[in-house]
């Protein structure tokens, strides 16, 4: 569960970049180096066969840095992964 709402974090973050940006699907698809119909349905939450790795590297492409941090966890719970935008 944590992993794909990680997926969704970022499928978010890549959607929001498109929309400021104001490129049309098919030009954000060019620049990302995906088809128009398979953006599409990632934007629309068909996300399960992509790798966080690879949902990285589309916002990289989008002119993102990406930075991972692992850190301790504050007490002695499970850890957990989050997604933070500057």
């Amino acid at each position: 569960a944590d992993l794909h709402l990680v997926k969704a974090e970022l499928v978010t973050r890549i959607d929001a970049i498109i929309r400021q940006r104001r490129l049309t699907q098919a030009d954000a698809a060019r620049l990302l180096g995906l088809t128009q119909p398979d953006l599409s349905r990632l934007l629309r939450g068909r996300f399960r066969d992509y790798s966080v790795e690879r949902l990285l590297r589309l916002l990289m492409a989008l002119g993102r840095d990406v930075r991972i941090v692992i850190k301790k966890t504050r007490s002695q719970r499970r850890g957990m992964m989050r997604i933070e935008a500057a």
